[in-house]
């Protein structure tokens, strides 16, 4: 299963850890991901959502 958000697409972004000495670490940021039953056309499916898609109402969940 990908590890990225089925409604806007987020995943997993990289980048780097600068101490106060300019030292570079590569590091990566994850989204918040929650797997979840959705409505989808009518039909019961478990996507992964990101918890900013669920709090704003983009996708409808299944009871």
């Amino acid at each position: 299963m990908a590890k990225v958000c089925s409604v806007c697409g987020k995943g997993v972004i990289t980048g780097n850890n600068v101490s106060h000495a300019m030292n570079h670490n590569k590091r990566t940021w994850k989204p918040n991901l929650r797997k979840v039953k959705v409505n989808e056309s009518g039909t019961v499916k478990h996507v992964m959502i990101c918890s900013r898609c669920l709090r704003s109402g983009k996708v409808q969940r299944a009871v």
